[in-house]
């Protein structure tokens, strides 16, 4: 019976206690709440839209703010790229005939200088030019030795007017024909011929290097409209960029370029705008824009991929910090300082990023101060 007492009491005892402990912390916890909200009420208080900071506020000390004065803008933007060779740099060495690859004397990525020979071509085609050039020749000289002679008959009174004016008649279409002859040849480029007879010897309008290669010495070549080697000149190339159409009133000429390369990353190089294309392509609804890039070293390949940031012209506006702008829920907001120590939050609306700052396109006035650091300490 005694134990049973005994037990009862302790457990009477500690159920006291642990009512005694409720009842302290209930009574403690609002005291602390109220010490909070005084703690709060000393860094930052609420008059109307404004936020103030008032003396000894810890956020005097952590806050940065900023003049924001109108100045010239150049906003950037991104376009896709390639590497390609300058046309007018480069010469699809296409055979004048058709006939018998007798002899190549460049081979794939040769050095090649302008006047160079590239290939010899075996032709019936010019073995009949010549041909036809040496019997025209000869028919001349025959018809100008017989109208020399009907001249000097027709002076004498000798023979018949008509054998002069048939003299001339004849000299004139030999003449003709001895004109087309000479320029067949020409056309074949048999001025540059080999000695052998019958073969062409093809050379390079250009200097650069043999980029392309499709012949073989003994192959027969007889489409004259597919180029048997290419001969580049790759000291300069363009880098061509494809803009959509919301992005020509922002071209011009003369424009600058960063060109960014995906084989050399964290390299930039500049170029200016040489030609923005006159037409559009129909497939991609693009316009082709070249920029003229120096290529001494020879690093830049042709069908690289990169990408050209260029900027519109130079407008006026603002640019603010990203650090100023402040997300609140679905807008934007940046916060003002009206008077010393006294903010009020503005609604603005943001346009493009240059670099580590962002335009502002409405909700902000040049030569206003702005809270640049920790303005989300000010956000509610």
């Amino acid at each position: 019976m005694n134990k049973k007492t005994t037990h009862a009491r302790r457990l009477a005892f500690l159920l006291g206690g642990l009512a005694l402990i409720i009842i302290a912390v209930r009574g403690v916890l609002p005291l602390k709440a109220d010490e909070l909200k005084s703690s709060a009420g000393a860094i930052l208080s609420r008059e109307g839209d404004r936020l103030l900071i008032p003396s000894g506020s810890p956020l005097r000390d952590t806050l940065a703010t900023t003049v924001i004065d109108q100045r010239d803008i150049a906003v950037p933007f991104a376009l896709p790229a390639s590497i390609e060779p300058d046309p007018a740099r480069l010469a699809k060495m296409l055979p004048p005939t058709i006939g018998r690859i007798a002899v190549i004397r460049k081979r794939l990525g040769d050095e090649v200088k302008a006047g160079d020979i590239l290939f010899e071509i075996d032709s019936a085609d010019l073995a009949q030019a010549y041909s036809d050039e040496r019997k025209a020749q000869s028919t001349l000289a025959l018809t100008r030795r017989n109208l020399d002679r009907q001249r000097a008959l027709d002076q004498a009174e000798i023979s018949a007017r008509r054998d002069l004016e048939q003299a001339q008649n004849d000299y004139e279409q030999a003449e003709s024909e001895a004109a087309r002859s000479r320029a067949r040849l020409a056309q074949l480029g048999a001025g540059q011929a080999s000695a052998t007879p019958g073969r062409l010897a093809v050379r390079s309008p250009v200097s650069g290097h043999v980029i392309e290669l499709n012949a073989a010495v003994g192959s027969y070549w007889n489409d004259a409209t597919a180029a048997v080697m290419t001969v580049a000149d790759l000291s300069t190339v363009f880098v061509t960029a494809n803009a959509q159409e919301k992005d020509l009133p922002r071209l011009y000429a003369g424009q600058d370029a960063e060109i960014t390369l995906d084989a050399y990353p964290g390299e930039t190089m500049h170029a200016k705008v040489k030609l923005i294309g006159q037409t559009l392509d129909p497939d991609t609804r693009t316009v082709k824009i070249r920029m003229l890039a120096d290529n001494a070293g020879g690093r830049l390949k042709p069908g690289m991929f990169a990408q050209a940031t260029l900027r519109d012209r130079p407008r006026a506006g603002l640019l603010v910090p990203m650090t100023a702008v402040v997300q609140s829920g679905f807008s934007n907001r940046i916060f003002v300082e009206t008077a010393p120590w006294a903010f009020i939050a503005n609604k603005v609306t943001l346009g493009a990023q240059v670099g580590e700052d962002v335009e502002v396109l409405s909700g902000l006035q040049a030569g206003a101060r702005v809270v640049v650091k920790d303005g989300v300490l000010l956000n509610d």
